[in-house]
This record gives C-alpha cells, structure tokens and sequence, in this order.
C-alpha cells in the first residue's frame, strides 16, 4: 500500500511541477532581438521552403566527413603500442592518403571555392 501512495505521491508532484513549469515560462512580450537568428542563417520572418547556400551544404557535408574520419583515427593512436610497426605505418598511410585524396578532390569539383 506504501508503494502505491509513494508513487501516487511522485506522479501528483511531476504534474504539479510540470504546470507550474509551463505558467512560469510564458513570454509576455516578443523581441526583436530574441527572435532573429543567431549564426544560423535563416531568417525565421521569411518562408521555410526558400533555398539555401549549396556552399553552406558542401562544407557543412565535408565537416562531417572529416569530423568523422578524424575519429576513425583514435584507435589508430591507440594501438600504436601493441601492433606491428609495419602494419601500422601502412594502415596510417592509407587511411591518410584517402583523406588527402578526397580533400583534391573536392578541391577540384570546387567545393572549396567561395570565389565564383
């Protein structure tokens, strides 16, 4: 019987709290300044379904690709000590010339131009 006052007892406290929550945090007044966008670059006054940057896009996507690949080099660093040193320079090298060759490569499509 505790149990279920206990947990009677939690429910009707998260509820209480969540309504209180909810009158607390209503704006009464709107901004200029809090509602333009912040670093973000789009303007939330303006349609949603307008264009935006294909340069913004190609170096958002080439930020990921390399954020990601810079964490596949982790456990690279890692294992340093107990592979092969061979096998390790080789396995490196690769992987580093991949990431060079695909840096050329959107070098070359002209994802990294901002100049037209």
């Amino acid at each position: 019987m505790t149990i279920i006052f206990l947990t009677l007892m939690i429910l009707i406290i998260n509820i209480l709290l969540v309504i209180l929550l909810n009158l607390i945090s209503k704006k009464s007044f709107s901004d200029r300044e809090k509602s333009s966008p912040f670093e973000c670059g789009f303007d939330p006054k303006n349609p949603a379904r307008l264009p935006f940057s294909l340069q913004f896009f190609l170096i958002a996507v080439i930020f990921l690709i390399f954020d990601v690949e810079i964490t596949l080099l982790f456990p690279l660093i890692m294992t340093l000590n107990i592979s092969n040193i061979f096998n390790y320079m080789m396995i490196t090298s690769f992987f580093i010339m991949i990431l060079i060759i695909g840096l050329f490569h959107e070098w070359n499509q002209g994802a990294l131009d901002w100049m037209y």
